[in-house]
């Protein structure tokens, strides 16, 4: 559906009504704005079949802001008014509106003024102010500027202040433009009175707010006198909208700074992609028709200021191409409109869907509660059991970590054999503590086995270390998944949570009592059939003849995995104590590999076989003892009390869903009448 129509017309081609002209002082003649029967000023006239349709739809898009649709996150399109403090912003709208809005010294407007503006048959205008849901009908046009301040001090207080919540006044009246504005309070860089010290960026963040979405129309009011350059509000467009693209500039006080305007419009050196428009608004007590003859004869008398083409100035010409604009981004922005509208609604509806039902009954609740333990049951087993990769966080890859922490803990059990640097000397002592009557070319069996009872006791905290750095993670990714089943029944969350964890932890005082008793097993013999211990033994055997040539030497020797072996000190130890050092060394080291790959082989099993207990057998059970026994049947009795987050997010959805869904209804009456 195209909205804009390419055949908007100007003034003089479409007017119907006589364009009068009157007589300058020096004898020429200036074209004044076309009047109506009651000698008001008409606007642009409007193509009828264009009007036909910008209307019903500016009303609808006025309704979805009225709906408060935009914190759906559906950006509205909005011709936004701003401009430096004093700029001149109120007298433009008064211009466009033909009525009177408050005036005064510093911030006048101190909350958003929402203005649709609509062209009405009759003679009597309809005046409204709508407000926090109240609905204020004016009854004559003087009485506006007070029915406004009144409702912008309910709103913002009675002091200086500002605030976000809007106005909105509704303008139906004979010979306005159809248009809907936004206009923000003027930029204060100085709090005065008893305004907020930080009123510059209170206003500065609700004017970026409603400028920053690509769908607004920027109205930038400037005063003639000043610098464009260095108006703030023009700093504010240019930081949302660098090219310009999407910024009207007016300006105001033109007969106050006539020399030179027209250089500095045309020279665009702030870049207003949009263009300019000159205007003279209302002085004093001057009526809106006497302004609007001043305003034309002063653009086509004035030295200056008739240099300028007259598609550039005066408010008639404002209010037609701000129409033309409007017209342009609606068309731009409605598709987009009923799109997002659409993926909003089937979103919520979709959320609210997957809330869980509102339980009535015990027996409701009991199948409830079923279908959550069953749930859990079932989402363990994948992620602990059968490894599969149920979430997109690696931390929740269970049987991944959990392989990646028993090598570490292989690993450390490795670097527990460590080759000191007295090299045997150990050894010597224990063989001669294990001295006895006997004879001394066999070797101690008693010698074995204290060397390795004390190895068994050095390493016996790094398996329960091992075991606490496990039950650790797991306790993490229980309690995540716990979080995950339990998010729509959180007032079960603590029976069942702390069910789980009494298990977790009995489970693992049984696992860390049976390492325990492992490593005591380990300590009463030494045995193995594993045919490694022999192999590794007569290859660290095979080092003994390179051992011996080194210590005359008095050279260092080195062992695969070990590195450099300094031996200097075992230079004056006689043979057969040295000898059967080293034997008794290398027998040691054989039977450790076997000792620590078992310890590790076992603890694996262990766990494997206590995470597969724990989920297939034990932990449902203690569950539903927890929820119904133990808890007198409670738990049942408070899932039939929806908590407050789900009734809230409930609530939440529900009104978004009738908000979009009335959205939905402006939006196709809209299409279906054009």
């Amino acid at each position: 559906m195209v909205l804009v129509n390419n055949n908007i017309t100007t003034m003089a081609e479409k007017s119907n009504t006589m364009i009068p002209v009157t007589k300058t002082t020096n004898g020429g003649e200036v074209i004044l704005p076309p009047f109506t029967e009651d000698r008001k000023p008409q606007f642009p006239p409007i193509v009828s079949s264009y009007n036909d349709k910008i209307r019903p739809i500016l009303d609808a898009v006025d309704k979805l802001r009225r709906l408060k649709v935009t914190q759906e996150g559906i950006p509205l399109p909005a011709i936004v008014v701003v401009g430096d403090q004093s700029s001149g912003k109120s007298s433009v709208l008064e211009s466009l509106a033909g009525i009177s809005l408050p005036r005064g010294q510093n911030i006048c407007t101190r909350v958003p003024l929402i203005m649709r503006l609509q062209n009405h048959p009759d003679a009597v205008p309809e005046l409204i102010l709508e407000y926090q849901k109240k609905t204020v009908m004016i009854m004559e046009e003087r009485q506006i500027s007070d029915a406004i301040d009144k409702a912008t001090v309910e709103i913002a207080g009675d002091n200086k202040g500002i605030s976000n919540v809007p106005l909105t006044l509704v303008v139906k009246k004979n010979g306005v433009p159809n248009l809907t504005m936004i206009d923000l309070p003027g930029i204060a860089r100085v709090a005065v009175g008893d305004q907020p010290e930080n009123i510059y960026e209170q206003i500065s963040d609700m004017i970026m707010e409603h400028i920053k979405p690509e769908e607004s129309i920027i109205l930038n009011v400037l005063d003639a006198n000043v610098d464009f350059s260095t108006c703030e509000s023009i700093c504010m467009s240019r930081r949302v909208d660098s090219t310009g693209q999407r910024t009207l500039a007016v300006v105001t006080k033109s007969d106050q700074s006539p020399e030179g305007l027209h250089e500095k419009v045309m020279s665009n050196d702030v870049n207003i992609g949009l263009g300019y428009i000159c205007v003279r608004n209302r002085i004093k007590d001057e009526t809106y028709e006497e302004a609007r003859i001043q305003e034309a004869t002063l653009f086509q008398t004035h030295p200056f200021l008739s240099k300028m083409d007259k598609s550039i100035v005066g408010i008639p010409i404002l209010a037609h191409r701000l129409v033309q604009i409007q017209s342009m981004i609606i068309s731009k922005c409605l598709p987009d409109i009923v799109k997002k509208i659409n993926e909003r609604l089937n979103a919520s509806v979709l959320e609210l869907n997957k809330l869980p039902r509102i339980l009535t009954s015990i027996p409701d609740a009991m199948a409830a509660f079923m279908q959550i333990v069953g749930s859990l049951k079932e989402t363990f087993q994948k992620i602990l059991i059968r490894g599969e990769l149920e979430y997109d966080d690696k931390e929740m890859h269970c049987n991944a970590r959990l392989a990646e922490m028993l090598d570490e803990f292989s690993e450390e059990l490795h670097k527990s054999e460590k080759i000191s640097e007295n090299f045997l000397v150990e050894e010597m002592l224990v063989l001669e503590e294990a001295n006895g009557i006997r004879l001394s070319f066999f070797l101690s069996h008693s010698a074995f086995l204290y060397l390795l009872k004390k190895k068994l006791t050095n390493i016996s905290n790094l398996p329960i270390s091992f075991l606490n750095k496990v039950w650790g993670y797991l306790e993490i990714v229980w309690v995540r998944v716990l979080m995950d089943h339990c998010e729509n029944h959180p007032q079960i969350l603590p029976s069942i949570k702390k069910a789980s964890l009494n298990v977790m932890l009995r489970m693992k005082e049984k696992l860390v009592e049976r390492v325990y008793e492992k490593i005591e097993r380990e300590k009463v013999t030494d045995y193995t059939c594993d045919p490694d211990f022999i192999a590794s033994w007569n290859k660290l055997m095979g080092k003994r003849d390179e051992f011996l040539r080194a210590i005359p030497n008095r050279n260092s020797f080195s062992m695969e995995g070990y590195g450099s072996i300094d031996i200097t000190h075992l230079v004056s130890v006689p043979a057969t104590k040295r000898d059967q050092a080293f034997d008794l060394k290398m027998r040691i080291m054989a039977y450790w590999k076997i000792v620590s790959r078992r310890i590790v082989d076992w603890i694996a099993l262990e766990l494997r076989f206590v995470i597969q207990k724990m989920v297939n057998k034990v932990m449902e059970k203690e569950i539903v003892n927890e929820v119904m026994m133990r808890g007198g049947g409670g738990g049942m009795e408070k899932m039939l009390d929806e908590p407050t987050p789900v009734a809230a997010k409930r609530e939440r959805l529900q009104m978004s869903i009738g908000l979009l869904q009335e959205s939905q209804q402006i939006i196709q009456q809209v299409m279906d009448a054009i």
